[in-house]
């Protein structure tokens, strides 16, 4: 036949046809990871989804669209357009942090089912305290969480997930270094996922619950995403690093300008940025509310790959290259321009990541408002800054202070992000230098970039200023202290504001004074993107699932403890609109999912739904007093802590609501600030708009998030207000009647973006029961 003459010649005759269709075969199939031999990379299927969907859609698509649409479950059915429908999606895997793994994986038990159905992973990362030194606190840590650590370790074993266990490194880091590929669509419980859109994948940051359904073979669901491209021309130098595009583009679109959207990087500047680089890029994205951020394959990822064992991925990523970009004549919804040439080094803060300075004016400005200049604390690190390429560039600072008989004037740390990266740096002396300066290497974990340190050098509400390579720097976030007026900046921008003691130091033009007096200028840092050298692996710290399955493990979870517990399943509804429901708190201002579940002392909670729920919202504030944790009782009078007032609601079968501000509940994806809620006896949150993470965990919950369709409607709900929502019969909810304490009544529109799969999850109790239901 015609067909198998073709064949013949392409492959050629006899032996030599043989050994072309051996090597056509091995092209065929690439693990996905050398964790999972068997699974593949599947560029073949991808490119046969994006060219069904260009045909029905007969337009170019952009990078994300090709990635996002080329894992549809239906790609000839789905319906396509971009910010208003759902897609149902079959991710490539899962990732979770032992954070909020503990509540993914009591969800997956509750299941019900026996296995993962795609390769999922456990990272221990979230839990190891900063307080004296990576080994000690590391050895701490694993003894205090050891009962959580045994419950992951024997649930992944059991349900046949891969376990990396304290010590071994932040998520995002070891997703980089070992799954994340050009053309992955992967999820993870944590927001910053999208790191790994920096080696070309679409990483998209979800609560537990999305978590679950991917991992029981369920298509998963997102709002198909709008595109905004940020075009970037010119070439990185100097003091200018990839962390300050970031830094830049969260000034311009600040912290909602991205919800809705992925970010997709493009244009003849992309090539001076280092795959690592693009990583923070894509990264610190999550502080702009961005779904996702990912930049287009090029020679800065294969050599990432190839230099991380990955040279077989690279090779066929190469026969693919066309899929890996955007087509030409793609359209953005938005486009926002950035010269590298022109960026100069920037510094994000106090208090919200958005609000961006260049260094040159940082000084000025902080006196001006009030800021402290005086820098206490330098940390430099985080899943966000903490590759090769960083420490080598601080480790280039560094040097040039010990040369000259300096040492840093303030406090100053780092985080490796992995235990590669940890046993690489200190392999080729970097670790030394860091430390030579006065630094202290703490654990490859996330530590004080989430609240976990145990600073010791400021009183609690003694206002001071720490300058971070991190991502976030809300009110209270790395050290509980609501007085610390944290800056984000580049790793070489934090080492040398540590090394200067002040703020107002900009390396690009003040000098400092050597130990002999003699003033002398900081050179712009310079180091390699990879190790000259393989990179040293360190110790091994992953553990396989058993490859006979879990069926015989057993996970035991004691009925007595306060670190873990079984999940109950959430009531129904009751089939009839929700009346009178109690304003539990009218939330003012920044509501941040830190202030609606509280990270820091609070995570050794995250497996327990009772215990972690006596942190919800206390660190909201409250608009009838300006206070924190103080709400009145509108049962008893009494003012208490938001809590305890919704306990005691509950307890007396009082329903109740919030009422929140703009963006309600950014930042982190822990589905604790929805679980929490629902747990106490919350119906509904009524706020202006959502971030889209959390809006989405509410309804996972069975909780019903609405927003004021006139925002100022917001200034009609005081706080001893009962609210009544009519007309979720027909899931129309939309009117919204409010009883004031003096007999007056209000009424206004809500809008809500429930879809007829959302509208089963409220009505079931929860998603989880309605998985139940369909079983």
């Amino acid at each position: 036949p015609p067909s198998y003459h073709k064949m013949n010649l392409a492959l050629g005759q006899g032996a030599r046809r043989l050994h072309v269709s051996a090597a056509f075969n091995a092209k065929a199939k690439v693990s996905m990871s050398r964790f999972e031999p068997s699974n593949y990379v599947s560029y073949e299927k991808l490119n046969e989804n994006v060219n069904i969907v260009r045909k029905r859609l007969n337009r170019p698509l952009t990078l994300s669209e090709k990635i996002v649409y080329g894992h549809l479950d239906d790609p000839v059915g789905q319906d396509i357009a971009r910010g208003h429908t759902y897609l149902r999606l079959r991710p490539d895997r899962v990732a979770m942090q032992d954070a909020t793994a503990q509540m993914a994986m009591l969800q997956f038990i509750s299941s019900g089912l026996p296995c993962v159905a795609v390769p999922s992973t456990i990272h221990c990362d979230h839990l190891i305290e900063a307080q004296i030194g990576g080994a000690k606190d590391l050895a701490r840590a694993k003894d205090i969480n050891a009962e959580v650590y045994n419950f992951l370790a024997s649930a992944g074993a059991k349900y046949g997930v891969g376990f990396w266990k304290p010590g071994s490194g932040i998520i995002h880091q070891i997703i980089l270094e070992n799954y994340a590929y050009p053309g992955v669509l992967l999820i993870g419980t944590d927001s910053h996922t999208p790191n790994g859109g920096g080696l070309g994948s679409i990483c998209i940051g979800v609560g537990g619950a999305d978590a679950v359904d991917v991992m029981a073979g369920i298509p998963w669901e997102l709002k198909c995403p709008k595109v905004i491209g940020v075009k970037l021309t010119g070439k990185l130098s100097g003091w200018t690093s990839p962390k300050d595009v970031i830094l830049k583009v969260a000034g311009i679109l600040t912290v909602k300008g991205g919800t809705g959207a992925i970010v997709e990087y493009h244009g003849p500047g992309v090539d001076s940025i280092s795959c690592t680089g693009m990583a923070t890029i894509c990264n610190m994205g999550a502080e702009i509310g961005a779904t996702t951020s990912v930049f287009p394959y090029n020679h800065r990822m294969k050599t990432y790959l190839e230099k991380t064992g990955r040279g077989d991925i690279a090779a066929l990523a190469d026969d693919y290259a066309d899929l890996l970009v955007p087509d030409p004549g793609c359209e953005y919804d938005s486009i926002v321009e950035i010269n590298l040439d022109e960026l100069k080094p920037h510094i994000n803060g106090p208090f919200t990541p958005d609000l961006a300075h260049p260094m040159a004016d940082i000084g000025a400005t902080a006196a001006k408002n009030g800021w402290p200049l005086e820098v206490k604390v330098g940390l430099i690190g985080s899943c966000t800054n903490s590759s090769y390429e960083d420490m080598g560039r601080s480790a280039s600072v560094a040097k040039q202070a010990l040369d000259k008989g300096l040492k840093c004037k303030a406090a100053f740390t780092i985080t490796p992000g992995s235990e590669q990266i940890r046993a690489t740096i200190e392999r080729d002396g970097y670790s030394k230098i860091l430390g030579d300066v006065g630094g202290m290497v703490l654990a490859n974990a996330c530590g004080p970039c989430i609240g976990q340190w145990d600073r010791r050098d400021v009183k609690k509400g003694e206002k001071n200023t720490i300058v971070t390579s991190y991502n976030r720097n809300f009110t209270a976030r790395n050290d509980a202290n609501p007085a610390t007026h944290a800056f984000v900046a580049s790793p070489e921008i934090v080492t040398a504001l540590a090394i200067a003691g002040t703020l107002d130091f900009n390396p690009e033009v003040d000098y400092l004074t050597a130990a002999n007096g003699e003033k002398f200028k900081l050179e712009p840092p310079s180091a390699d993107e990879l190790p000259k050298l393989d990179f040293d692996p360190g110790q091994d710290t992953y553990q396989h699932p058993p490859a006979e399955g879990g069926s015989k493990l057993r996970v035991d979870v004691s009925p007595t403890s306060t670190r873990l517990q079984l999940l109950e399943p959430f009531d129904k509804w009751a089939g009839g609109d929700l009346e009178d429901l109690q304003v539990l708190i009218k939330v003012k201002g920044k509501c941040t999912t830190d202030h609606i579940s509280a990270a820091g002392p609070w995570l050794k909670f995250r497996g327990h739904l009772d215990n972690i729920s006596n942190n919800m919202l206390i660190g909201a504030v409250n608009i009838e007093n300006d206070g924190v944790n103080k709400i009145k009782n509108q049962l008893t009078g009494e003012y208490g802590g938001v809590p305890d007032v919704a306990r005691h609601y509950k307890a007396n079968g009082l329903s109740w609501v919030v009422v929140g501000d703009d963006n309600y509940g950014e930042g982190s994806s822990r589905e604790h600030a929805a679980l929490e809620p629902r747990h106490l006896g919350g119906r509904c949150i009524i706020v202006k708009s959502f971030a889209r993470i959390h809006e989405t965990n509410l309804k996972k919950q069975g909780m019903l998030p609405m927003t004021f369709q006139n925002p100022a409607d917001y200034d009609k709900i005081r706080p001893d207000d009962k609210i009544s929502i009519k007309g979720l019969a027909t899931f129309t909810p939309g009117k919204v009647i409010v009883k004031h304490s003096d007999g007056s009544k209000d009424d206004f529109q809500l809008n809500h973006t429930f879809n007829e799969t959302q509208i089963e999850w409220f009505q079931a109790g929860s998603a989880l029961n309605r998985m139940k239901e369909l079983q």
